[in-house]
């Protein structure tokens, strides 16, 4: 039997919204003088939509680009969509390779730990692939990284909470779904999961914290690194009481979904 762990990548990695992909798509608009900047409460409505590229496309209301003096035309328009979201993928990795935002607490940690047991180790996100491997390289190390196969951006048609960026890993690992654990960290992600049939962890980030993690197998605030950022848990529905840290004792304690042991 061959278990696989599978990160997403944006609030698990590292806690990126807020302090990365907001400030980054700013500063593309302000690039393109597009005339809109987004809020903190602007980016909470806007991440419920999956895709970096899609997030710029929903800015092209009728109104929008009569503003802005954009082409009416599609293929115009998803052409200028693709070069705003290269300055915006360009700009955000930049950001991470400077050291902006610093690997959420257990990453590394369990990282090592499965690979040290056998596991495979894969990132299934919607962000840009050049953006999940910076994220992936500054979290776990670029000899670390390189464990990985990585699941990102187009490679996929529809993105989460479509569950095809998931299916998608799993066909591609060779591996049963039920040897799979997944870990996200929003409700998008939690569906798109769920949806394949993964069992799924979620370590709340900033954006996510009051979202629905309603069929989760265990839901904390972080993976946790003792004895300085020990992890909380938020919902144990399979009772695996996690002290201070989620370990791969922890995960292979998880039922898996038909409700059996892991």
């Amino acid at each position: 039997m061959t278990r696989a762990l599978v990160f997403d990548c944006d609030g698990v990695l590292a806690d990126t919204e807020r302090d990365g992909h907001l400030p980054a798509f700013n500063a593309t608009f302000e690039h393109f003088d597009l005339p809109v900047r987004w809020s903190e409460e602007d980016y909470a409505d806007v991440l419920r939509i999956g895709g970096g590229k899609e997030r710029l496309a929903s800015l092209l209301t009728p109104e929008f680009v009569d503003r802005a003096g954009l082409p009416a035309d599609p293929d115009r328009q998803r052409a200028l969509v693709a070069e705003w979201h290269a300055e915006k993928t360009r700009r955000y990795t930049a950001m991470v390779r400077d050291g902006v935002m610093p690997a959420r607490p257990g990453i590394a940690r369990i990282v090592h730990e499965a690979h040290d047991a056998g596991w495979l180790l894969a990132v299934a996100s919607t962000s840009a692939e050049a953006s999940v491997r910076a994220v992936l390289e500054h979290a776990v190390g670029e000899d670390a990284a390189a464990w990985f196969r990585v699941f990102a951006g187009d490679v996929v048609p529809r993105k989460k909470p479509a569950p095809d960026v998931y299916e998608l890993a799993v066909r591609e690992l060779g591996v049963d779904a039920a040897d799979v654990v997944v870990v996200e960290d929003s409700a998008n992600g939690l569906r798109a999961a769920l949806g394949a049939g993964l069992t799924t962890v979620v370590t709340v980030s900033s954006y996510t914290a009051d979202e629905d993690f309603t069929g989760a197998a265990l839901v904390v605030d972080r993976l946790g690194d003792l004895p300085d950022t020990p992890a909380h848990v938020i919902a144990d529905p399979a009772h695996v009481a996690p002290d201070g840290q989620v370990t791969l004792d922890t995960l292979t304690q998880l039922p898996n979904p038909t409700g059996g042991p892991r």
